[in-house]
């Protein structure tokens, strides 16, 4: 069964959304992604193109001002809801963990972890 686009998102995908909260254009978001990962997450130009196309094209941003080759995008309604979704996601994942590995703990003791 194919993948349904943006299902999941990279954390790539996920941080440009985020970025875009407020008003950025594509060189802010470069700047951006790395510093609220502590460098964790970069995201190289080719790819960042991509996705703001293709988030363009979903309806998760929009353009807000071109001036020459310069744009700017901020999140529609819908990526805010898309960013949310996936939040929910990633949480649910954490408290799986959370929950699994500590019944595994609770029943094994802290250092069986393998």
């Amino acid at each position: 069964m194919p993948r349904v686009k943006f299902q999941t998102l990279t954390e790539q995908m996920f941080y440009v959304l985020l970025c875009l909260k407020e008003e950025r254009c594509g060189l802010d978001v470069l700047d951006q992604v790395p510093a609220m990962t502590g460098g964790r997450v970069s995201v190289g130009s080719g790819t960042l193109y991509n996705l703001l196309e293709q988030f363009l094209d979903a309806g998760m941003i929009r353009e807000t001002k071109v001036e020459g080759r310069k744009r700017s995008y901020i999140l529609t309604g819908a990526g805010v809801r898309r960013l949310e979704e996936e939040y929910r996601r990633i949480v649910a994942q954490a408290e799986d963990y959370r929950r699994i590995i500590g019944d595994y703990r609770r029943n094994f003791g802290e250092g069986e972890a393998k």
